[in-house]
């Protein structure tokens, strides 16, 4: 575990110590900040029946920042090591693959859910122009953030993969796009295509990403999309583990 913190710490201090950290808290920062600004306009004083978290999360915006942000916070990941040949140094140590492999995902995730963190003031702005003493709940937003955490965990997983297969940060951004891109489709077509009225059908229209984190966003946990967005994670991350480990097969 010693191993694991000090790659996790050494991994998330880049963050922190390079312009790009603080350019996607900022931009992150300013993109929420103008959609509430939207979202308190649009309400003219009338208020909603909405929880203020499922108003923000009804709009593409929170989609757009999700696929954008993951691709700048993983590209770097093992692009930027193979570019740089620290990379066959890291891995030349005494050190297991799955420890580095989950010491970058664990760093990546926790600056994604950093990033988040001006979204409670957003909450708070907004609250205080809605009529509705329970705009903002807190299970609302204990079950908000999960769903975020959840959605950053899986987009974090293959966007790291698709960080593992190349040293070219830029080709990596555009890797972890596409998939994220080719996702969006699969879930939008299920959850507009299948009504529900088997049990297959069920299965599927479990897909649509859009359904699950408005479910977070209101206030409720299903434990089958916890489930789901879980394992998404573990195979991604197991992709990127094989991906790692395929320098020893060339």
């Amino acid at each position: 575990m010693h191993v694991f913190f000090t790659l996790m710490r050494r991994e998330l201090g880049t963050f922190f110590v390079s312009l790009t950290g603080y350019v996607i808290m900022a931009g992150v920062a300013l993109l929420s900040g103008l959609t509430f600004w939207v979202l308190i306009r649009n309400m003219g004083g009338a208020g909603y029946q909405l929880p203020v978290t499922e108003l923000f999360f009804q709009s593409p915006m929170f989609w757009f920042i999700l696929l954008i942000a993951n691709a700048v916070i993983t590209m770097r990941l093992y692009a930027q090591e193979k570019y740089s040949g620290t990379y066959e140094t890291l891995m030349t140590t005494p050190v297991g693959d799955i420890q580095v492999v989950s010491a970058k995902f664990a760093a990546a995730w926790l600056f994604y859910m950093f990033m988040w963190l001006p979204f409670l003031g957003c909450c708070y702005i907004i609250q205080h122009y809605a009529k509705q003493a329970g705009a903002l709940d807190t299970g609302v937003l204990i079950s908000t953030f999960t769903g975020i955490g959840l959605f950053g965990a899986f987009f974090i997983s293959f966007g790291g993969f698709a960080s593992a297969l190349t040293v070219s940060q830029m080709v990596a951004a555009m890797l972890s796009l596409l998939i994220g891109l080719a996702l969006f489709a699969l879930s939008y077509v299920a959850g507009t295509s299948f009504s529900g009225a088997t049990w297959q059908e069920q299965v599927m229209s479990r897909l649509s990403f859009f359904e699950q984190m408005q479910e977070f966003a209101h206030g409720v946990i299903d434990t089958r999309s916890v489930l789901l967005l879980v394992s998404l994670t573990f195979f991604f991350l197991f992709l990127t583990l094989r991906a790692v480990e395929s320098r020893r097969w060339k």
